[in-house]
């Protein structure tokens, strides 16, 4: 993925909700980042990859695990527990911040889509978020599309509050691939204590099952048989349909 131009600086354009922090702050931004985590209450911290410990569990929450996770559990120092519980805390922390830099993002480049005369791969290549979608559909992500693409991922973050929803169409699916994208730009930059594998900890949760994995497969360009039918499915016109009747689309986002 291309970074923008406020990344390939050696800084991400932070959200303006971190503190009043900008792209030229060189601070720690840990304490902000935990901070943050107290905003994100649509996911748990168990949610989030922390085991719990077994003294806080119910007895039926215990019938759950076998007998030696439980010993596992239970043998954890307090300065592991302690580290444990930040490194989650720091986790939840980076989703929300990662959510209000992905719409501020996605807000600059509509501004640069309004600016070119005609979209090219090489131009989506150069933004700073729809440069992560499948490149496939490059040519494709117009200023229309990318207004959408805001409705829908700004309805997906929301559930970091309100609780969490699976998204309910691919489009909001593509959003949580961004995010993350954008959660692995700020780790790395920032050298940030995470915990180990949290990125498909986070997937596991917010995407499972999701069928916009094949759309960043190799061969998803494939069309034979039973290949044909998911690149059907999984073309862009059908990115912003409900996946069931059940599934909920903002009515922009529909249109």
């Amino acid at each position: 993925m291309t970074r923008p131009a406020s990344q390939k600086s050696g800084q991400p354009r932070l959200a303006g909700s971190i503190g009043g922090m900008n792209a030229d702050d060189d601070d720690d931004i840990t304490d902000e980042l935990l901070a943050d985590s107290e905003k994100l209450t649509g996911l748990s911290l168990e949610l989030l990859g922390l085991d719990p410990h077994p003294d806080d569990m119910t007895a039926e929450q215990r019938l759950q695990f076998d007998p030696d996770d439980l010993a596992e559990m239970a043998a954890a120092s307090p300065g592991e527990r302690e580290r444990s519980v930040r490194q989650t805390r720091l986790l939840a922390g980076l989703l929300w911040n990662s959510s209000s830099i992905l719409i501020d993002q996605l807000f600059r480049d509509l501004g640069t889509l309004h600016e070119l005369d005609t979209v090219t791969p090489e131009a989506i290549a150069g933004t700073s978020v729809l440069s992560s979608l499948p490149p496939q559909f490059a040519a494709s992500y117009d200023a229309k599309f990318t207004q959408r693409f805001i409705v829908v991922a700004s309805d997906v973050t929301a559930s970091f509050a309100r609780g969490w929803t699976a998204p309910g169409c691919l489009a909001g699916e593509l959003a949580v691939h961004c995010l993350l994208d954008q959660a692995r730009i700020t780790e790395d930059i920032y050298e940030l204590d995470l915990p180990e594998e949290w990125r498909a900890i986070v997937e596991e949760v917010l995407l499972e099952d999701a069928d916009s994995e094949t759309l960043y497969a190799d061969n998803a360009g494939a069309a034979d048989g039973a290949q044909e039918q998911d690149a059907g499915k999984l073309d862009i016109r059908h990115w912003f349909e409900p996946f069931t009747p059940g599934d909920a689309v903002p009515p922009y986002a529909c249109s």
